[in-house]
Protein backbone atom coordinates (compact mmCIF):
# COMPACT_ATOMS: atom_id res chain seq x y z
CA UNK A 1 0.00 0.00 0.00
CA UNK A 2 1.43 3.39 -0.99
CA UNK A 3 1.92 5.85 1.81
CA UNK A 4 -0.14 9.01 1.71
CA UNK A 5 1.81 12.10 0.71
CA UNK A 6 0.93 14.30 3.67
CA UNK A 7 2.73 17.27 2.17
CA UNK A 8 -0.19 17.58 -0.24
CA UNK A 9 -2.40 18.42 2.76
CA UNK A 10 -0.44 21.59 3.56
CA UNK A 11 -2.56 24.66 2.82
CA UNK A 12 -1.16 28.03 1.84
CA UNK A 13 -2.57 29.58 5.03
CA UNK A 14 -0.98 27.07 7.45
CA UNK A 15 0.89 29.84 9.29
CA UNK A 16 -2.44 31.39 10.24
CA UNK A 17 -3.20 28.26 12.25
CA UNK A 18 0.03 28.56 14.23
CA UNK A 19 -0.58 32.24 14.93
CA UNK A 20 -4.16 31.47 16.01
CA UNK A 21 -2.84 28.87 18.46
CA UNK A 22 -0.50 31.43 20.03
CA UNK A 23 -3.34 33.94 20.27
CA UNK A 24 -5.60 31.44 22.05
CA UNK A 25 -2.80 30.42 24.40
CA UNK A 26 -2.21 34.08 25.18
CA UNK A 27 -5.88 34.56 26.03
CA UNK A 28 -5.86 31.62 28.47
CA UNK A 29 -2.41 32.31 29.94
CA UNK A 30 -1.39 29.86 32.67
CA UNK A 31 -4.44 27.66 32.06
CA UNK A 32 -3.25 26.82 28.53
CA UNK A 33 -1.33 23.63 27.74
CA UNK A 34 0.46 22.94 24.45
CA UNK A 35 1.91 19.50 23.74
CA UNK A 36 4.79 18.76 21.36
CA UNK A 37 6.35 15.54 20.17
CA UNK A 38 10.11 15.63 19.57
CA UNK A 39 11.26 13.28 16.79
CA UNK A 40 10.29 14.62 13.35
CA UNK A 41 8.13 17.26 15.02
CA UNK A 42 10.54 19.67 16.71
CA UNK A 43 13.73 17.73 16.01
CA UNK A 44 15.05 16.13 12.83
CA UNK A 45 16.71 12.82 13.66
CA UNK A 46 18.04 12.12 10.15
CA UNK A 47 21.49 13.27 11.27
CA UNK A 48 21.39 10.64 14.01
CA UNK A 49 20.23 8.00 11.53
CA UNK A 50 22.98 8.95 9.10
CA UNK A 51 25.67 8.91 11.77
CA UNK A 52 24.73 5.37 12.77
CA UNK A 53 24.71 4.09 9.21
CA UNK A 54 28.04 5.83 8.56
CA UNK A 55 29.58 4.14 11.57
CA UNK A 56 28.21 0.78 10.45
CA UNK A 57 29.70 1.37 7.00
CA UNK A 58 33.05 2.22 8.55
CA UNK A 59 32.96 -0.88 10.77
CA UNK A 60 32.10 -3.13 7.82
CA UNK A 61 34.34 -1.34 5.29
CA UNK A 62 31.38 -0.47 3.05
CA UNK A 63 32.49 2.83 1.54
CA UNK A 64 29.08 3.92 0.21
CA UNK A 65 27.50 3.54 3.67
CA UNK A 66 30.48 5.22 5.34
CA UNK A 67 29.56 8.29 3.27
CA UNK A 68 25.89 8.29 4.39
CA UNK A 69 24.35 11.70 5.06
CA UNK A 70 20.94 12.96 6.19
CA UNK A 71 20.06 13.60 2.56
CA UNK A 72 19.92 9.83 2.03
CA UNK A 73 17.02 9.50 4.51
CA UNK A 74 14.26 10.86 2.31
CA UNK A 75 11.47 8.27 2.36
CA UNK A 76 10.79 7.69 6.04
CA UNK A 77 12.52 5.54 8.62
CA UNK A 78 13.27 2.39 6.61
CA UNK A 79 17.03 1.90 6.71
CA UNK A 80 16.88 -0.21 3.57
CA UNK A 81 15.70 2.80 1.57
CA UNK A 82 18.62 4.83 2.92
CA UNK A 83 21.02 2.05 1.97
CA UNK A 84 19.65 2.08 -1.57
CA UNK A 85 19.97 5.87 -1.68
CA UNK A 86 23.61 5.49 -0.64
CA UNK A 87 24.20 3.31 -3.69
CA UNK A 88 23.94 -0.28 -2.48
CA UNK A 89 22.52 -2.89 -4.85
CA UNK A 90 19.47 -4.80 -3.63
CA UNK A 91 21.44 -7.95 -2.81
CA UNK A 92 23.83 -5.89 -0.68
CA UNK A 93 20.94 -4.21 1.10
CA UNK A 94 19.40 -7.54 2.04
CA UNK A 95 22.78 -8.95 3.11
CA UNK A 96 23.65 -6.04 5.38
CA UNK A 97 20.24 -5.09 6.75
CA UNK A 98 19.92 -7.57 9.68
CA UNK A 99 23.30 -6.67 11.18
CA UNK A 100 22.89 -2.98 10.39
CA UNK A 101 19.51 -3.01 12.14
CA UNK A 102 21.05 -4.58 15.23
CA UNK A 103 23.87 -2.03 15.14
CA UNK A 104 21.27 0.75 14.84
CA UNK A 105 19.22 -0.61 17.76
CA UNK A 106 22.19 -0.40 20.10
CA UNK A 107 22.73 3.29 19.35
CA UNK A 108 19.59 5.09 18.20
CA UNK A 109 17.82 5.15 21.58
CA UNK A 110 20.71 6.67 23.54
CA UNK A 111 21.52 10.13 24.88
CA UNK A 112 24.86 10.18 23.10
CA UNK A 113 23.32 9.79 19.68
CA UNK A 114 20.13 11.84 20.07
CA UNK A 115 22.22 14.86 21.04
CA UNK A 116 23.23 15.28 17.37
CA UNK A 117 19.66 15.84 16.13
CA UNK A 118 18.93 19.08 14.30
CA UNK A 119 15.99 21.40 14.91
CA UNK A 120 13.06 21.65 12.53
CA UNK A 121 12.94 25.11 10.94
CA UNK A 122 11.45 27.66 13.33
CA UNK A 123 11.06 25.15 16.17
CA UNK A 124 13.22 26.95 18.74
CA UNK A 125 11.58 30.33 18.21
CA UNK A 126 8.13 28.77 18.35
CA UNK A 127 8.76 27.07 21.69
CA UNK A 128 9.77 30.44 23.14
CA UNK A 129 6.72 32.08 21.59
CA UNK A 130 4.60 29.50 23.42
CA UNK A 131 6.34 30.15 26.74
CA UNK A 132 5.88 33.92 26.23
CA UNK A 133 2.10 33.46 26.17
CA UNK A 134 2.23 32.22 29.77
CA UNK A 135 1.08 28.75 28.71
CA UNK A 136 2.57 25.48 29.86
CA UNK A 137 4.68 23.74 27.21
CA UNK A 138 4.83 19.97 27.50
CA UNK A 139 7.14 17.81 25.41
CA UNK A 140 5.45 14.40 25.04
CA UNK A 141 7.84 11.94 23.46
CA UNK A 142 8.22 8.22 22.93
CA UNK A 143 11.87 8.60 23.96
CA UNK A 144 12.68 6.91 27.26
CA UNK A 145 14.24 8.37 30.40
CA UNK A 146 17.68 7.08 29.42
CA UNK A 147 17.62 9.68 26.63
CA UNK A 148 16.70 12.65 28.82
CA UNK A 149 20.19 14.08 29.21
CA UNK A 150 20.95 14.00 25.49
CA UNK A 151 17.50 15.29 24.58
CA UNK A 152 17.80 18.31 26.87
CA UNK A 153 21.35 18.96 25.69
CA UNK A 154 20.09 18.96 22.11
CA UNK A 155 17.26 21.37 22.98
CA UNK A 156 19.72 23.68 24.70
CA UNK A 157 22.13 23.56 21.75
CA UNK A 158 19.38 24.67 19.40
CA UNK A 159 18.06 27.38 21.71
CA UNK A 160 14.74 25.70 22.45
CA UNK A 161 12.82 26.20 25.68
CA UNK A 162 14.29 23.62 28.07
CA UNK A 163 12.39 21.69 30.76
CA UNK A 164 12.22 23.42 34.14
CA UNK A 165 9.68 21.13 35.87
CA UNK A 166 7.32 24.09 36.15
CA UNK A 167 6.17 25.78 32.95
CA UNK A 168 8.12 23.49 30.60
CA UNK A 169 7.82 19.74 31.11
CA UNK A 170 9.35 16.73 29.39
CA UNK A 171 7.26 13.53 29.58
CA UNK A 172 9.20 10.39 28.60
CA UNK A 173 8.64 6.65 28.75
CA UNK A 174 10.11 5.12 31.93
CA UNK A 175 12.06 2.56 29.87
CA UNK A 176 12.60 1.68 26.22
CA UNK A 177 10.31 -1.35 26.53
CA UNK A 178 7.03 0.57 26.87
CA UNK A 179 4.87 0.85 23.78
CA UNK A 180 4.93 4.36 22.28
CA UNK A 181 1.23 4.45 21.44
CA UNK A 182 0.13 3.29 24.89
CA UNK A 183 2.52 5.69 26.64
CA UNK A 184 1.28 8.67 24.66
CA UNK A 185 -2.35 7.85 25.41
CA UNK A 186 -1.51 7.75 29.12
CA UNK A 187 0.32 11.06 28.75
CA UNK A 188 -2.78 12.60 27.16
CA UNK A 189 -4.72 11.99 30.36
CA UNK A 190 -2.01 13.78 32.33
CA UNK A 191 -2.13 16.72 29.92
CA UNK A 192 -5.84 17.11 30.56
CA UNK A 193 -5.17 17.41 34.28
CA UNK A 194 -2.61 20.18 33.75
CA UNK A 195 -5.07 22.63 32.20
CA UNK A 196 -6.82 23.37 28.92
CA UNK A 197 -5.10 21.69 26.01
CA UNK A 198 -5.01 24.38 23.33
CA UNK A 199 -2.95 22.52 20.75
CA UNK A 200 -0.97 19.34 20.17
CA UNK A 201 1.79 18.77 17.62
CA UNK A 202 2.93 15.39 16.28
CA UNK A 203 4.30 13.94 13.06
CA UNK A 204 2.86 10.48 13.60
CA UNK A 205 -0.68 10.19 12.17
CA UNK A 206 -1.73 7.66 14.84
CA UNK A 207 -0.74 10.03 17.63
CA UNK A 208 -2.25 13.08 15.93
CA UNK A 209 -5.52 11.15 15.59
CA UNK A 210 -5.41 10.19 19.26
CA UNK A 211 -5.06 13.86 20.19
CA UNK A 212 -7.96 14.76 17.93
CA UNK A 213 -10.22 12.24 19.64
CA UNK A 214 -9.06 12.98 23.20
CA UNK A 215 -9.10 16.80 22.87
CA UNK A 216 -11.75 17.72 20.27
CA UNK A 217 -11.62 21.42 21.24
CA UNK A 218 -7.87 21.63 20.69
CA UNK A 219 -6.09 22.40 17.43
CA UNK A 220 -4.12 19.35 16.33
CA UNK A 221 -1.13 20.09 14.13
CA UNK A 222 0.49 17.36 12.07
CA UNK A 223 4.10 17.90 11.01
CA UNK A 224 4.35 16.69 7.41
CA UNK A 225 7.99 15.65 7.79
CA UNK A 226 8.30 11.86 8.01
CA UNK A 227 6.72 9.09 10.04
CA UNK A 228 6.89 5.38 10.81
CA UNK A 229 5.14 4.40 7.59
CA UNK A 230 2.01 2.88 9.09
CA UNK A 231 -0.88 3.33 6.61
CA UNK A 232 -2.96 5.65 8.78
CA UNK A 233 -5.23 8.39 7.45
CA UNK A 234 -5.40 11.65 9.37
CA UNK A 235 -8.79 12.51 10.83
CA UNK A 236 -10.74 15.51 9.59
CA UNK A 237 -9.82 18.77 11.24
CA UNK A 238 -6.12 18.01 11.69
CA UNK A 239 -3.90 20.65 10.10
CA UNK A 240 -0.66 19.69 8.37
CA UNK A 241 2.30 22.08 8.41
CA UNK A 242 5.85 21.77 7.00
CA UNK A 243 7.70 23.46 9.89
CA UNK A 244 7.35 26.28 12.44
CA UNK A 245 8.77 29.34 10.69
CA UNK A 246 6.07 32.01 10.96
CA UNK A 247 7.49 34.44 8.41
CA UNK A 248 7.54 33.36 4.78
Amino acid sequence: MAHEDFKKRIRDDWRDSLNAILARARSLGERAVLAFDLDSTLLDNRHRQARILREYGEAQAVASLAACGPEHWTSGWDMRDAMRACGLEEAQVQAHFPEARRFWGERFFTSEYCEVDEAIDGAAAFTHAVVATGARLVYVTGRHEGMREGSVACMRRHGMAVPDDARVLLLMKPTLREDDDAFKREAHARLGRLGTVVAAFDNEPTHANDYRVRFPEATVIHLATDHSGRPVTLLDGIISVPHFTLVS
